[in-house]
């Protein structure tokens, strides 16, 4: 498993909360009247920023799911590696044996 893979696992979960912190810094303010096209500008910019926190979370969780995938993947496969080390050394030691029964039928 890769060393950064616990890193970002740790991690993910406060990608939520740093988003949800961070929308309110984006937010219109009401002080002091502003030109029309500065206002609309304003909206605009709030809008994408809300859609973009909005990305960034479903794509945290969709993360996170990949992560939770790879590391049963990753499970699966040393599994199946520890059956076939063992399946090896089967074979191995059957070779041994094998090896030994003809020495001693050649030299009889």
């Amino acid at each position: 498993m890769p060393a950064w893979l616990p890193i970002l696992k740790a991690s993910l979960p406060y990608v939520t909360q740093i988003v949800t912190a961070a929308i309110p810094a984006f937010t219109r303010k009401e002080s002091a009247r502003t030109e029309p096209l500065v206002e609309k500008q304003i909206e605009e910019l709030q809008a994408a920023t809300t859609h973009n926190a909005e990305s960034i979370r479903v794509l945290a969780d969709k993360l996170s799911q990949t992560l939770q995938t790879l590391e049963g993947a990753a499970t699966e496969m040393e599994n199946r590696a520890a059956r076939l080390q063992r399946i090896a050394l089967f074979a191995c030691v059957l070779a041994i044996i094998a090896t030994g029964v003809a020495l001693c039928a050649l030299l009889r």
